[in-house]
């Protein structure tokens, strides 16, 4: 099997994971790596002597050998790197958030299709054990009916110029939810401060409204004193609670829930103050979970959707749905948390 040859733009923040996880892959020759930081490149290039490396993204795109480019910079650049790509005829692997606007991902989408190209967004946690386990714990109908989804991802730092902390955070939990319940908001409040510099939110809350009474609420803060990482997944049968930060119980299943009954002899109004509420709290179960790395598997797929020429599970479809989120969201803060539609 011929390795597919990958160049990586960005060997800041993300960037050293991705090199270290498509060098380590036998189905991967990790080809050029790019950076701005001339002496950052030196880093690496010691670190991987046989690959070549520039501080010109051009450089790559013109090697008739390289295959796939993976993008790990700052968003603003990512529609400008991808679109070079895809036309230069690279499949393109992209950092979350997949783009900086919805228009520029619908762009990317259709000239991958024309180019009959791969374009896979990095949603990394979509590929961690947890929550590869939620996601079969809800399609089993364990948990019953999904009631709400409810997230908190807050910590110190890190403070950012170019984004803010919805664009920094949310992409991580929103493509989690997206992954998960499979069904699309009708619309987006959020409100947002900027306590640190303007125009640069650092603690935002976003809510997210359905056609059904399935709601969705999230919390993102740089300016916190902990870390949580925390999910709670409402059903009517049972409920799950993920915390990321936990090194080994990351999930645990409650079967905890409410049940109604209403008196049929009473009228509507009496109703309401007869309504008989029952708590049912049952067993706690802690499963098993894969431990093996996110971004390793996530480059696996990347390279097998590549050979297999189909989409991969976080396609550029899956980065555009987050992103019309962030953008509504951006704007319902901008207006004073105005519910924006999608």
């Amino acid at each position: 099997m011929k390795a597919i040859t990958i160049g990586v733009i960005g060997c800041g923040y993300w960037g050293p994971n991705l090199l270290r996880n498509f060098a380590e892959n036998e189905g991967a020759e990790l080809r050029w790596m790019c950076d701005v930081d001339e002496r950052r490149l030196a880093s690496f290039g010691r670190r991987y002597p046989a690959t070549q490396t520039t501080v010109d993204y051009r450089t790559l795109l013109v090697d008739p050998q390289l295959d796939a480019v993976v993008i790990a910079t700052p968003v603003a650049t990512h529609f400008k790197f991808a679109k070079d790509a895809l036309e230069a005829g690279k499949h393109v692997f992209i950092e979350k958030p997949f783009t900086a606007s919805a228009r520029e991902a619908e762009e990317l989408i259709e000239l991958a299709e024309r180019q009959k190209l791969t374009v896979m967004v990095d949603h990394t946690f979509i590929y961690t054990g947890a929550v590869r386990k939620i996601k079969e714990i809800v399609e089993s109908g364990e948990l019953g009916d999904l009631l709400y989804f409810d997230s908190v991802r807050i910590n110190l730092g890190l403070f950012q110029r170019d984004i803010n902390v919805v664009w920094d955070l949310a992409p991580h939990d929103l493509s989690i939810m997206d992954f998960i319940i499979e069904r699309q908001p009708e619309a987006v409040s959020a409100i947002g401060s900027c306590h640190i510099e303007r125009g640069i939110e650092n603690i935002a809350y976003v809510m997210l409204r359905f056609a059904d009474e399935f709601i969705a609420h999230f919390h993102f803060n740089w300016l916190a004193p902990v870390k949580i990482r925390r999910t709670l997944l409402g059903g009517s049968r049972k409920m799950i609670v993920y915390d990321d930060i936990e090194p080994t119980e990351k999930i645990r299943i409650y079967d905890k829930g409410v049940t109604t009954n209403r008196s049929e002899e009473a009228s509507d109004r009496e109703a309401a103050y007869r309504t008989l509420v029952s708590y049912r709290t049952g067993d706690v179960w802690v499963p098993k979970l894969d431990s093996t790395e996110a971004l390793q598997y996530a480059c696996a797929e990347f390279l097998s959707a590549i050979r297999e020429a189909r989409r991969p599970l976080t396609d550029g479809q899956a980065g555009l749905r987050v992103v019309r989120i962030l953008e509504a969201a951006q704007k319902s803060i901008n207006e004073g948390g105005r519910p924006v539609k999608l």
